[in-house]
């Protein structure tokens, strides 16, 4: 199973659209879960405790957990399929998370398994979403393999 605990609601209906119709192509090969936590819009730092608390509250441990962090790791799709893929081998539960516009508490980014970069550059939280789904889709395609456009 595959969670997305992510920070704010979809306000864009174009975008809505786009996530629904990747979690229907990933529902082929896996559960997904799409968790939305209420976005706070305090100074920084209250900010960013009230938002890890809520993430914390539904984050399991025993998940393998990847944080999506600018800082994180730059991986390719293909390597980005085989580190799914191994993580498979031994968890069957996947959950990547997406903080809010100020980031995370330095708890999660000290309990997680993985920080995982997608680019150095900054990307609406909202449309990050469909990338994400984007790119577990175009892994279980990769791992599966099943021929997808380029």
């Amino acid at each position: 199973m595959f969670k997305i605990i992510c920070i704010g609601k979809i306000k864009e209906k174009y975008l809505q659209e786009a996530i629904e119709e990747y979690q229907k192509r990933i529902s082929k090969y896996t559960k997904l879960e799409i968790i939305e936590l209420p976005d706070y819009n305090y100074d920084i730092k209250k900010t960013i405790k009230e938002e890890s608390d809520n993430i914390m509250k539904v984050l399991n441990k025993n998940d393998y957990n990847i944080l999506l962090d600018i800082n994180g790791s730059l991986l390719s799709s293909v390597e980005l399929s085989d580190k799914i893929n191994n993580i498979l081998i031994n968890n069957s539960n996947i959950t990547f998370i997406i903080g809010g516009s100020f980031g995370v508490s330095d708890e999660i980014k000290n309990m997680v398994n993985y920080k995982l970069s997608f680019s150095k550059m900054t990307f609406p939280h909202q449309l990050f979403r469909v990338i994400l789904l984007e790119q577990i889709y175009r892994s279980f395609k990769i791992i599966n393999h099943e021929e997808y456009h380029k």
